[in-house]
């Protein structure tokens, strides 16, 4: 009997899409934005209605978003801390920089890159729990870093606000190279195959080629660059403080050709959102409090939909057929990609900057207060009674 109610309870978990331990399949949202373009897209489906799966509240301020490695949610707070939460919401990481943090972390073979407000880049074992080295500027920190490849060696790429973007060997932590912009840096670097994408608080849009170490290609803005470009193939957007968004395509490093997709002449106000890209839309979020969905190809607006609230500095999230959108407010939005209308919502009472995560079957929301919120598919009501009946008579499954 045992035996039979164990097959049977692992049929009902498989027949949901989840792997026989009842924890998604896929577990990794690993850097910020989920990809090293930076496209904020996950190839995961969303119920319609998700459930509130469980809280975890750390008491502690963030402006880091959460990355999600191997099943466990882990971002940093103002103080230094960083938090690893497991599937479950029970925490299983903590580690102290005891310096101010902002930035989002990177996860790569279990080490975790962080930038510091202290104008350090640090990586941290999450197996050792040790940092294992420490990359000084001159500036703070904010931006979440990326990796790519540069001059044969795998790199860590970031920028500071001393002005300047690094390259930094992911494994030494020394220097390969730097290069100069006009001012802070506050936007995370893209990549696209081996060229590094970033811009400035300075209005320049700036290519690097990874393999030969030079510039390759720039592109001066209407006015600054606060967040971060996004990259799909050959295609590039990026959006300016003044309210305008920009699509580039990029070959060999070279910029072919560039226009506006919205500009501030619409009305459309300041953006510090960056793009999330599906294969034949844009949606970013302005600070007229509206998520705006524009066709890749011809720039037409599709649709746009007014939030319940400011936008504030969080980014949506495409999830195939789905957007998650959140207000600085509060509040969480899944809204249907195809036409722009509400399918759910949720109050979390609390601010939201951060951008979401997601992975297989759930998606994650860090409020700015440090609570984190797991959503996702509920059990059925059948396979909740069959689980509690089993555990009941011969424990854990």
């Amino acid at each position: 009997m045992k035996k039979f109610i164990g097959l049977l309870i692992i049929g009902l978990l498989a027949g949901c899409g989840r792997s026989g331990n009842g924890l998604p399949d896929s577990g990794n949202w690993a850097l910020f934005r989920g990809d090293a373009g930076l496209r904020g897209y996950a190839d995961v489906s969303l119920p319609d209605k998700p459930a509130l799966l469980w809280i975890y509240k750390s008491d502690a301020r963030t402006a880091s978003s959460p990355v999600i490695y191997s099943q466990t949610a882990y971002w940093s707070d103002k103080r230094g801390r960083i938090y690893g939460i497991d599937a479950e919401g029970k925490p299983v990481f903590e580690y102290d920089f005891a310096t101010a943090v902002e930035a989002s972390p990177m996860i790569s073979d279990s080490i975790l890159y962080i930038g510091r407000i202290d104008g350090f880049m640090s990586a941290l074992s999450l197996n050792g729990k040790d940092t294992l080295w420490n990359f000084e500027t001159l500036g703070q920190i904010s931006a979440s870093p990326n990796a790519g490849v540069f001059k044969g060696k795998e790199a860590v790429v970031f920028g500071s606000y001393d002005n300047f973007l690094y390259c930094v060997d992911k494994k030494s932590g020394k220097e390969i190279n730097r290069f100069e912009s006009g001012y802070y840096i506050n936007g995370a670097v893209a990549v696209l195959q081996k060229y590094f994408v970033s811009g400035g608080c300075d209005a320049w849009l700036r290519i690097i080629d990874g393999e030969t170490g030079n510039a390759s290609d720039s592109l001066l803005l209407d006015t600054y660059i606060p967040a971060s470009p996004a990259i799909d193939g050959n295609d590039c957007y990026i959006a300016d403080h003044s309210g305008n968004v920009y699509a580039l395509t990029v070959e060999n490093g070279k910029i072919r050709n560039s226009r506006k997709m919205l500009a501030a002449t619409d009305n459309s106000g300041a953006f510090v959102s960056v793009p999330a890209l599906s294969p034949t839309s844009v949606y970013i979020l302005s600070d007229d409090r509206h998520l705006y969905a524009t066709d890749r190809k011809t720039g037409e607006i599709r649709w746009k939909y007014l939030q319940k609230g400011n936008s504030g500095e969080s980014s949506p999230l495409v999830c195939r057929d789905k957007i998650i959108s959140c207000t600085k407010t509060g509040i969480i939005s899944l809204i249907d990609a195809r036409n722009g209308s509400l399918l759910w919502e949720y109050d979390t009472g609390e601010q939201i900057t951060a951008s979401p995560a997601a992975i297989k079957d759930r998606f994650y929301i860090l409020t700015a207060k440090g609570t984190l919120f797991c959503f996702g598919k509920e059990y059925s009501t059948q396979m909740t009674q069959m689980i509690q009946i089993y555990t009941d008579r011969y424990g854990k499954i």
